[in-house]
């Protein structure tokens, strides 16, 4: 007896429909014309099935500000307004407020997600404390990961430093850093390691937020990730700079990412928001074409950043909406490029997070259905999930809109 038997369901690596028996938490059976007697019946309706998506750098402690923060003009105005309220936060304010996104991304199909947390005299461990509660909170729904973040420099004020050590041992899971803001980048970068090694974590650092293709922080990463047996354990978020570099100098940089064996994440809303502004015509996209950097075998993956907030005033927590968004600014047509885009919401993002995806026997009963019938329609659609389920439990559902029949 099945638990679940899901029928008429379009997989990625089946060319014809399939059903999938469900039994507790794992699938049981995958094939076309599932016989067996189920406690319940799904028909999937010939559309497409996948593991779900992940997010891999999101800033819950940030979000939905708008209230207390209004849209800025430029990156230097978001991070003044934002550091300011940031003294205000709440344990209460934060778990609330990342509440909200959590269930956005539940919505929208997020199995699991990477949420840096900012540690530093202003926020305290308050924003550790609240987002612990979070993940606990919707732990059957999704998987959430902490990194605890010095956002505002390191070097010039090393309480920081005692601080991050203390959200490390408070269950935080890996730790980052912001070199551009600190007046030592090289040394910030060599502080984050020391702290990755003690405590035997990743380390992930927002890097080169700007178009000034000069005082690149890349080298210096790389250096320290193979000096350190770092390989496959660092990622680094942003870089625009690669994007205003000419292909020879941004080909060199690729291939130190790729010896090094680090991932990167683009931005996709946030870096078009913010690059640019003081341009008043032909204004630059400022966004990294991830696709060049996928095709050397380079871990590259999407994702959100922020959600309603100075740095990007709008957002759903939809990674299907922003993998579109991504494949328009990078001028993206083919199928293979808009299935290399879909890899970077899925497959390469569960990797960077160290979560299996795919569905298969034997695996987790974890799983979206959605209004599409493939991979990369999904994309090119910003297909709606339909529904959710997550070790076998469901987590959402958002019925298929239906036309009323007109006079």
């Amino acid at each position: 007896m099945l638990d679940l038997l899901v029928k008429n369901a379009h997989l990625d690596d089946h060319p014809a429909g399939v059903d999938i028996g469900i039994v507790a938490d794992k699938i049981q059976l995958l094939e076309p014309g599932i016989t067996a007697p189920a406690r319940a019946v799904l028909d999937a309706e010939h559309q497409f099935v996948c593991a779900g998506f992940f997010e891999t750098h999101i800033h819950l402690d940030k979000a939905c500000i708008l209230n207390r923060c209004p849209a800025a003009h430029g990156k230097e105005e978001a991070a003044k307004i934002t550091k300011e309220a940031k003294a205000d936060f709440t344990e209460d304010d934060v778990f609330a407020r990342a509440s909200r996104v959590v269930e956005m991304a539940i919505k929208k199909g997020t199995m699991g997600l990477r949420t840096f947390v900012e540690t530093d005299p202003r926020a305290g461990l308050r924003s550790l404390a609240a987002l612990r509660r979070v993940r606990e909170t919707y732990a059957a729904a999704i998987d959430i990961e902490l990194c605890a973040f010095a956002q505002e420099g390191l070097t010039q004020e090393m309480a920081t430093y005692d601080l991050l050590r203390q959200a490390l041992h408070q269950g935080a899971d890996l730790v980052g850093g912001c070199p551009y803001t600190d007046p030592d980048p090289d040394r910030h970068v060599e502080l984050i390691f020391d702290l990755a090694e003690e405590f035997n974590v990743n380390v992930d650092f927002h890097l080169d937020f700007d178009l000034e293709p000069g005082q690149l922080g890349i080298p210096k990463i790389a250096a320290e990730t193979r000096r350190r047996g770092y390989q496959g354990c660092v990622s680094i978020g942003h870089v625009n700079k690669l994007s205003a570099m000419p292909p020879p100098q941004r080909a060199e940089l690729m291939l130190l990412l790729q010896a090094a064996d680090i991932a990167l994440t683009v931005l996709p809303a946030t870096d078009l928001l913010m690059m640019g502004q003081e341009h008043t015509h032909l204004i630059p996209r400022g966004v990294v074409n991830a696709n060049e950097l996928a095709q050397l075998g380079i871990t590259t993956t999407l994702s959100s950043n922020n959600i309603l907030n100075a740095f990007t005033p709008y957002g759903d927590a939809s990674l299907v909406r922003l993998a579109n968004m991504y494949a328009n600014i990078a001028q993206l047509a083919t199928d293979a490029e808009i299935r290399a885009t879909y890899e970077m919401i899925t497959t390469h993002a569960a990797r960077l997070l160290a979560r299996q995806t795919g569905l298969r026997v034997g695996g987790p009963a974890t799983f979206v259905l959605l209004e599409a019938g493939s991979a990369v329609e999904t994309i090119r659609t910003i297909a709606q999930p339909l529904l959710g389920y997550k070790n076998g439990r469901p987590t959402f559902s958002n019925p298929k809109a239906i036309l009323h029949p007109q006079p």
